[in-house]
């Protein structure tokens, strides 16, 4: 489809498509977006103890989870650091799924491995056994319900089904990493070509506000609008998730886990530092790794910085000093020498409307 290809966590990926970064943005949030996400990666947890071990590894109470519904989490260090960011899936009382970043995926399913522990429980790597094509915007509802007879209506956020999709097998689930409303469809990976050529027929690719491919740039600009942590950008290895804003994933009264005693006393003692938001003032464009300055000092760096379509702004994300983090902050970015102004604004950036 003319994408133009780039290297990506070992995959070979779509940095964007021919309609540009700018039309793809603007085509999800007013209609929608289709990306292909395959490159993420899945693990399968069964047994009769599947949910105490993934809780005792994750920072969210997965007992709190039903069957048919998800929630966002984290695998995190004895430092309450985080070796990812993932989505767990209820699909019985003995069978979770979880969804893991494409360039963590081999880094996750060691630590997962190697903290299996007495629990009754049996952990694969099914990565391979599954394609996932995202469908995102206002219009996805309506492209999706051409082919599939499951009421997409009564499906709630961050829940999911079992259905057909154009007579295929799949897991329909309402999630997504655009801040739009829309789908994430699992399948096997032998009818990825099925669907997404489905999809893109559904939604009436090539008319005027027809669905568009998407490729990772625009979903890196939808998600950074939409101030959705990105994994080797906003949270890693050596940041924390009270740093990162991420409290309502660590759920500290849900019983041990992984890095519990280390973040309980950081809540007690309060974080240093603390992720921003913040929007450029003057001419220029913040990017990422570029130094953060307050009063002549260098205080952080830019974790993820550009141009956001939508909001006709050039945004940002970055550590600051806690003193340093409130909204109407004046920072100054430096972009290659030159300091541009900025200042601190609420997250997220951009909210659909409901």
């Amino acid at each position: 489809m003319g994408g133009r290809m780039v290297d990506f966590g070992g995959w070979d990926m779509p940095v964007q498509y021919p309609a540009g970064t700018i039309e793809e943005h603007l085509r999800t949030r007013t209609h929608a977006g289709l990306f292909d996400v395959s490159h993420m990666g899945e693990i399968d947890v069964r047994g009769p103890e599947a949910i105490a071990f993934v809780n005792r590894l994750t920072s969210n109470d997965v007992t709190r989870l039903v069957d048919g519904q998800a929630h966002y989490t984290a695998l995190t260090t004895p430092q309450g650091t985080v070796i990812d960011d993932l989505l767990v899936y209820r699909l019985a009382g003995d069978h979770l799924f979880l969804v893991v970043n494409a360039g963590t995926t081999d880094k996750d399913w060691e630590w997962i491995s190697s903290h299996h522990a007495a629990e009754d429980v049996e952990l694969k790597n099914v990565s391979s056994d599954y394609c996932q094509i995202a469908l995102q915007g206002p219009d996805a509802v309506a492209i999706l319900q051409k082919l599939t007879d499951v009421p997409l209506s009564e499906i709630k956020y961050y829940h999911f089904t079992h259905g057909k999709v154009d007579g295929i097998d799949s897991i329909v689930s309402r999630t997504g990493y655009t801040g739009e409303d829309g789908f994430e469809v699992y399948a096997a990976p032998e009818h990825a070509e099925q669907l997404w050529n489905k999809f893109l027929d559904a939604g009436n690719f090539g008319a005027a506000g027809g669905v568009l491919p998407c490729g990772l740039a625009a979903r890196n600009t939808l998600r950074l609008e939409a101030g959705m942590a990105l994994y080797g950008h906003e949270i890693d290895e050596n940041t924390t998730l009270l740093e990162a804003n991420l409290g309502w994933i660590c759920k500290l009264d849900k019983g041990d886990f992984i890095g519990r005693e280390a973040l309980a006393q950081q809540k007690a003692e309060g974080v240093k530092r603390k992720l921003i938001g913040f929007e450029v003032t003057d001419r220029g464009i913040a990017r990422d790794d570029q130094g953060i300055v307050i009063d002549d000092q260098p205080v952080g760096k830019v974790t993820s910085g550009s141009p956001a379509p939508f909001l006709k702004k050039n945004i940002g994300l970055g550590y600051v000093p806690v003193a340093h983090a409130n909204a109407g902050q004046e920072l100054k970015i430096d972009v290659r020498g030159r300091l541009v102004g900025a200042q601190v604004v609420k997250t997220p950036f951009y909210k659909r409307a409901k």
